[in-house]
């Protein structure tokens, strides 16, 4: 690991802890040369399935991505980071649970919609305007009458 402070490649561990999960490890570290202490994160990296796009074009799936769209969604809605986060980890569970090599990019964007509305109505409203691209204000409203409906 090279050190943020010298750029030299030796340290040592000074303190290792896992997560709650158990899916990151947090290392404490200290560089042999400057003594600089500083802290790494690792993860197992799963292998998840391409998404194919709505033009066909293949790209390898993006926790950053469906994270981004999520805090646009969620903006000045009462969802915690940590709740995106667990969010995101089940699309990934899912995602490796179904073991294929590739997957459509509306498999995902609905498996979102589908958690964010058992989260927070207005956040996943927001998502589906993005996702769905409504053509007009009368889809807008149907997908608000679709929730209050099934609401009851």
């Amino acid at each position: 690991m090279r050190c943020p402070f010298c750029n030299h490649i030796d340290d040592k561990v000074i303190d290792s802890r896992q997560s709650k999960d158990g899916d990151v490890i947090r290392r404490r570290r200290e560089c042999l040369k400057c003594e600089g202490r500083f802290t790494s994160y690792e993860r197992i990296e799963d292998i998840l399935p391409h998404v194919v796009k709505k033009d066909n074009r293949r790209e390898a799936f993006d926790r950053k991505k469906i994270l981004n769209g999520l805090e646009k969604a969620c903006e000045k809605r009462p969802i915690s980071v940590e709740a995106r986060e667990e969010l995101v980890k089940k699309i990934e569970k899912t995602l490796q649970s179904i073991n294929d090599k590739e997957v459509s990019s509306s498999f995902i964007g609905e498996e979102i919609m589908n958690s964010l509305k058992e989260i927070d109505e207005i956040a996943y409203v927001r998502f589906a305007s993005v996702y769905r691209q409504f053509k007009d204000i009368n889809e807008f409203i149907q997908e608000i009458k679709d929730i209050a409906y099934n609401k009851d």
